[in-house]
């Protein structure tokens, strides 16, 4: 990803009690800055640990914060595990195994029915499918600590929100299904794919789809006391489901269950800024962060989320990435050059605004 790598470590950390954007000086280092805001962050308990990872042309600034032991900890990365899935996708695609504008029909013969053969692969790609974020059930199936095929197969017959193609709509199940279709394709089981065309290429060797060969023990414990409804929000009846549990860690949910390190999601979107063709061919990596709508709907690429307000004031409209629910952000500007990952355990919904948005601000405002 890079050819030299400057490593930046903190000492200790000091307990403030001033507001997160009052303490810093305005002629700090802008990744300095974004570091104190995480460290005055987890000081104070709001966050109980975060990683940094921040990247432009030779030069990589990484620390960790809290409890995290180092830059190299394991943190769920949520709605981040989307674009890595689809670049498992895609990898197919290079191989002429599918086209874009294919009916996932073809590939899903089950899926038929309320307009669903109208859907391409475009569609569930781009959340332009009509299918919900979440199934209607989720608690429910997750309660029952359902395998991952049965989310396919409710997945492929859960009611429509929309007529296909004619608005946006955010959709994990979309997601899914893109990944069952590389599945059928491939004959490959969706973690190991992602590990022989994502994670074992790109040199992720502190990143799994599920648990893979990590140990519970060896990932970070997200704050699930001020999680997002489909989480389980705390709810001692969640436990045994919910972001912490050892089946959801292991469930390798596509649209959500990946673990990583902050370096090695930069590692990610390096593939992508930089076009290395490890993953995808460089001309699939363009296409992948390049809007692939023509109407006033939010951009998106395939399975990134595209547009200056995903990284801050001051990020071009080239910028790539996403944000997971879990508390993570990442992404990067191809104007720029720069790359950032912010991982914390705090979920995106507890704050506003969140820690991980004060400190990637302070970057964009001065390197994009």
């Amino acid at each position: 990803m890079v050819t030299r790598r400057s490593l930046l470590q903190t000492g200790g950390l000091a307990a403030w009690g001033l507001p997160l954007l009052t303490t810093i000086q305005a002629n700090t280092d802008p990744r300095e800055a974004a570091a104190e805001v995480l460290a005055q962050a987890t000081a104070s308990g709001q966050v109980s640990a975060a990683t940094l990872c921040v990247c432009q042309h030779e030069e990589q600034f990484l620390r960790h914060f809290g409890t995290a032991q180092s830059v190299n900890d394991l943190f769920l990365l949520g709605s981040i595990s989307k674009p890595i899935a689809v670049a498992a996708v895609m990898t197919l695609f290079d191989q002429g195994a599918f086209s874009l504008d294919d009916p996932a029909r073809t590939y899903l013969p089950e899926f038929s029915g309320q307009g669903r053969e109208t859907i391409t692969i475009r569609h569930l790609l781009t959340h332009v499918s009509g299918l919900p974020d979440q199934l209607p059930e989720n608690n429910d199936v997750r309660a029952r600590h359902a395998p991952l095929q049965e989310f396919v197969e409710r997945a492929l017959r859960t009611p429509l929100l929309f007529e296909p193609g004619t608005r946006y709509g955010y959709s994990s199940m979309a997601i899914l299904l893109a990944t069952e279709i590389a599945r059928r394709i491939s004959g490959i089981e969706t973690a190991t794919l992602l590990d022989q065309t994502v994670f074992q290429p790109l040199g992720m060797k502190h990143s799994s789809l599920g648990l893979g060969r990590f140990p519970i023990e060896a990932v970070t414990p997200c704050q699930t006391e001020l999680a997002a409804p489909e989480s389980g929000v705390g709810d001692s009846k969640a436990r045994s489901w919910d972001w912490n549990s050892v089946y959801w860690r292991s469930l390798g949910a596509p649209w959500g269950g990946a673990h990583a390190s902050a370096p090695d999601v930069a590692r990610f979107l390096a593939e992508f800024l930089l076009e290395e063709g490890k993953v995808v061919r460089p001309e699939t990596a363009r296409a992948m962060t390049q809007n692939q709508r023509a109407d006033e709907n939010p951009p998106r690429g395939l399975g990134f989320a595209l547009g200056s307000s995903l990284g801050g004031k001051g990020c071009s409209n080239q910028t790539f990435g996403h944000t997971g629910s879990t508390g993570t952000l990442a992404w990067a500007d191809p104007r720029s050059q720069t790359i950032c990952v912010i991982l914390t355990t705090l979920p995106g919904r507890a704050a506003e605004p969140h820690p991980r948005t004060i400190a990637s601000d302070h970057l964009t405002s001065a390197f994009c």
